[in-house]
This record gives C-alpha cells, structure tokens and sequence, in this order.
C-alpha cells in the first residue's frame, strides 16, 4: 500500500500474503467444474471445499450457497429474481427498503419500481440508524402484507457502523409471510452471521471487505425460497447461470479463514479486540483534536461494527478534509466506494434526520486486520491542519 495509512477497508480491504497465495495457486490450476474429466473433477472437488468454507461462514448449507461475481450481483440476484417470482400467482408489487441502504440495493429497487411496475416504500431510521421492528410492523399493515414481495435492509450499515436486530426484524416479517433479504457485505468478518438462526431468505455477502479478491461474491438462497434468475445459459447453480469462479471461492474462503474462528462463523477473538483497540485510540485522538466532531451510529459495543467510525466536523466539507488528508498520505472517505466520484450528501446521514449543513461534513474511518497503530497516529498528526484549511474553505 502507498502512503502513510489506509483506513478505508469498507471500500475494499488488502490481500494477505496468505490469501494471495492460496489465490494464485487456484489461479494455476486448469479445469471448468463443470466437465467431467479428471481436470475438470479436480477443479470441482476445490470448488466444493471452498464453497463449504463460506458456507460455514455464513451460517447455511452448501445447497444454499451461490457464488457471484461480487457484492452487487448478489444484491441484484436477490432483489430482482426474488420479485419477478413473487410475481407468479398473485400481485405482489411493493417492497420495502430501510432507509440509508447501500446504493445497489437503492438502485435495483428503483429499477423494479421504473421499469417492472414495483411500487417501493422506504423504511424510516432512527438516529441512531436502526430499523426498529415496530416500523417494519407498521409498514406491513399500511401496505397489506399479501401486497408485499420482498423486504430488504443492511445486516450493518457501510456508512456508520450501525448493527441491525436482525432476528427480531425477521421475525415480523415470517409473521407476515414475507420474505427477507438482508446485505451483510459490510457485517461479514465482524459479526457473526448465522442465516439459519437469524430466519432470513437471502443473504448478500462480498470478498474483497474482508481481504479476499475482488469480483468473488455469494448469494444465499434459503431452501424454501425461489428466485426468477438474471443470467442463463448453463444453470451451473441454482439460480445462476455462468462457469463458476474456483480461483475465487478459494481466495474468498483463504480471508474468511483469517477473520473468523477456523471453521466456524464467529470472528475472531483477537480480530476483533485489534479492530476494537484501533478504533477507539482513533475515535479519542479524533475527540481531542476536535471537540465540537460528532461521532455518528449507533454507540453501544454490540450495536456497532468494530471496525467503523464515522464523524462530522462542523464547518467543513468532508470530501475538502479527503483531499487534504490524502495529500497528507492518509486514505478516508466520506461514504461508499460505490459513489465515488459524485458530490453528493450521504444519504444515510440524510436518512438518520441529519441537515444537509452537518452532513456535508463527514468522514468514515474504517479498519482491517491489515490496519497498525502507526495509520492511527499519522492521521492523528495530520488531521488537525486538515481540519484548519478545510474550515478556512468553508462549506461553500
């Protein structure tokens, strides 16, 4: 990595040397999993092992486990797929989308609601950025449940670090008799995510957050959920058409392999105390360089990913204070990736009752096992000049 520190791994987090490894070892291999030779067998057999790790992770069968090209198709899969087929039998045109959601998640509901006649209803935050079940309920009973097609809400914010109650949301919507898709792309490797306990219907998951390649993403599909497919040609899985990646599964599974427990779906006792400690040395040096800096999302342990702290600061425009701290060496961001390169407001800060005046301040810091002390202190260093030229430069 270049420069001084790198604290942005919710956009996408470094490849270990041992993921890296494992990665291009598969990438050596030669054989489609979908042949019946002695290659193609082989391949097969790696795909399944990995496909057998991630499942794990997650907390599903391997039956339940399709892989993707990333984050985003899986996000699409699932929302598009899962409406086109509650569709058949009946009309159930509207879904239902938390607020401050991720933008594939927005964008795909938005595609469902211009061009397939979706009639979308957006679910209201508290400040804190949850979803409170009650909201949910209401929801359900405004719009008459036997309406509804889908359900879907982040597992963790990508923006603030606020953890959902995700059992508690899932089970309003069973007793409605709806089906759910949660995104854990941002939860993945920092909670447990347990799919089976929770009750969901789909589950969105990504590699390249946690250390693994990027491009390699899975889609969980319950046993007893259906899903219309976007790609065919081939129905190499359930629900997806396409040679499967077995490179990638590997490498997916090498960094699920260094985040959580071996074997299992907790992260890792010492993962997470490293992510803990950085990030509350970092949330303090931030409060003692700038007092009047507001630390957004949910504040309890468990309400919050370990690896995320976001802030506004007064009088500044953050994409100013991104400019300025990468000129320092120091990589921040003012929200997702995915809207890089767009000035715009966060919308998830919009969403939690933020005015546009203190939104306009942001940065998300957020941390991976890659992260040191050293990134801490150099952003500490650098953060006060920052703060001082973006302040003289105002809000305009």
């Amino acid at each position: 990595m270049t420069g001084l520190a790198y604290l942005d791994h919710a956009a996408t987090s470094p490849m270990s040397v041992s993921v890296l490894d494992a990665y291009t070892r598969a990438l050596r291999e030669v054989g489609n999993p979908a042949s019946t030779h002695g290659h193609g067998q082989r391949a097969l057999e790696v795909l399944e092992g990995a496909r057998e790790r991630i499942a794990a992770a997650v907390g599903c069968d391997t039956a339940e486990l399709v892989l993707t090209g990333g984050g985003t198709e899986s996000i699409n899969l699932a929302l598009k797929g899962a409406y086109w087929a509650r569709q058949r039998g009946g009309s159930r045109p509207v879904i239902l989308v938390a607020d401050g959601e991720h933008h594939a998640t927005i964008e795909a509901a938005e595609w469902l609601r211009d061009t397939q006649g979706a009639e979308l209803r957006w679910l209201p935050l508290d400040p804190s950025g949850k979803l409170a079940p009650a909201t949910l309920r209401d929801a359900l009973g405004a719009v008459g449940a036997e309406r509804v097609a889908l359900i879907s809400f982040l597992w963790a914010n990508n923006e603030i670090g606020t953890v959902q109650d995700v059992a508690a949301l899932c089970a309003v919507a069973s007793e409605a008799g709806v089906p759910v898709h949660v995104d854990a792309v941002a939860a993945l490797g920092q909670v447990a995510l347990d799919f089976s306990a929770v009750g969901a219907d789909f589950l969105s998951v990504s590699a390249h957050k946690i250390g693994g390649p990027v491009g390699v993403g899975a889609l969980v599909v319950g046993r007893r959920s259906t899903l219309e497919p976007l790609f065919h040609g081939g129905s190499q899985q359930r629900s997806r058409s396409g040679t499967q990646d077995v490179a990638g599964a590997v490498g997916f599974a090498a960094a699920l392999d260094e985040v959580l427990e071996a074997g299992g779906n907790v992260p890792d006792p010492d993962h997470v105390a490293h992510l803990v400690g950085l990030r509350d040395k970092l949330v303090t040096g931030i409060v003692a360089a700038d007092p009047t800096a507001v630390y957004r999302g949910a504040q309890g342990v468990a309400e919050r990913l370990p690896g995320n702290a976001h802030f506004t600061f007064p009088g500044c425009q953050g994409d100013s204070l991104v400019f300025l701290l990468d000129a320092a060496g120091i990589s921040v961001s003012v929200g997702s990736a995915c809207r890089a390169g767009v000035a715009e407001t966060s919308h998830v800060l919009l969403a939690i009752g933020l005015p546009e005046t203190d939104a306009a301040g942001a940065l998300r810091f957020t941390l991976g096992a890659a992260s040191t002390e050293a990134e801490i202190d150099a952003l500490l260093e650098a953060l006060p000049a920052a703060l001082e030229r973006a302040r003289a430069a105002g809000l305009s």
